[in-house]
């Protein structure tokens, strides 16, 4: 079984997408369409712009998001939909786009929007993140705890094994990065963006989102799409959805729950389609027994790796 999952924020680097503008006109259209529908030059940012500009929360969503959807569709063509998908954070938008829920063009401009309301984030609220390493989830949750019982500062992703990321007050998440080294973390390392995301202090974001899911089709999932918030299948209800999406702004994202939940039911097979190779990265300590192949290593190459899992 072939299961597709989509990188979030931070995957983004100047010059992503290159590879397949040179292969395919037809790509390179695509990416400048989807600037054109929000009304910027988001091709050139990708292509040739500044790190600096492109790492911007409402930059980087829409700009991740167009490129996954990109090579998504070049392999849709080709070879049809994936078994079972799923998306980091940001990616699970990606997820829903290729399973049918989600329009391309809605979801281009709910991410500019969720990306926009999360950067307006960082004057109202002083919170950070950080990837606390070589500690179990256990007791980085107790650390936590410890630090704040009232959720000041929370795991908010469980990415692999011995990686997981916390995200609140800065303060909190400071003292927690400090109480983690004490503990035997191998390295805690702060996190640059622009908000505490998953954490309460994103629930402003989610009521944003709601005003726009609500003005907008949302239809049963076509392929199975793991939730970030439940580890589980996304239901069939499009109200149902719609709040998922909601929660997941401020919700830790159970990621190595729902790749353990994918190969459970069947996925052998993991395609990275997207920027970067931080979920390969992953997969390796989640399990190594399935394959990992990556679009960012193979470019539009992959469609021959694919050729070889569906024969």
């Amino acid at each position: 079984m072939v299961a597709w999952i989509f990188p979030g924020q931070g995957s983004q680097y100047v010059g992503m997408g290159k590879s397949f503008c040179d292969e395919s006109p037809l790509f390179r259209e695509f990416l400048e369409l989807s600037g054109q529908l929000l009304g910027f030059d988001m091709l050139t940012m990708m292509l040739e712009g500044q790190e600096d500009e492109l790492k911007l929360t409402h930059n980087a969503q829409p700009a991740i998001l167009s490129l996954s959807i990109a090579i998504s569709d070049a392999l849709i063509e080709r070879w049809g939909k994936p078994d079972i998908c799923a998306g980091l954070s940001l990616g699970e938008f990606s997820a829903l786009v290729v399973a049918g829920t989600l329009r391309y063009a809605d979801a281009l401009r709910l991410v500019r929007l969720r990306g926009t309301a999360m950067q307006q984030m960082m004057s109202s609220e002083d919170g950070t993140m950080a990837a606390i390493i070589g500690l179990p989830e256990k007791v980085v949750e107790e650390i936590c705890l410890e630090i704040s019982s009232s959720e000041e500062v929370i795991v908010a992703n469980y990415n692999c094994p011995g990686q997981v990321v916390i995200s609140g007050l800065s303060e909190k998440v400071r003292s927690a990065m400090n109480k983690a080294m004490e503990k035997g973390a191998k390295k805690c390392v702060e996190l640059s963006v622009s908000a505490p995301f998953h954490s309460r202090y994103l629930r402003p974001v989610g009521e944003v989102l709601r005003e726009f899911l609500n003005g907008i089709d949302v239809k049963p999932p076509e392929i199975p799409v793991i939730s970030n918030v439940t580890g589980e299948l996304f239901p069939k209800d499009p109200n149902a959805i719609r709040e998922l999406l909601i929660e997941q702004a401020y919700s830790p994202v159970k990621w190595e729950q729902s790749i353990r939940k994918m190969i459970e039911l069947g996925a052998d097979r993991f395609v990275e389609v997207g920027p970067g190779k931080v979920l390969s990265g992953f997969m390796k300590k989640i399990d190594r027994s399935v394959s990992v192949e990556s679009t960012e290593n193979e470019g539009l190459g992959i469609l021959k790796e694919l050729q070889e899992i569906k024969n």
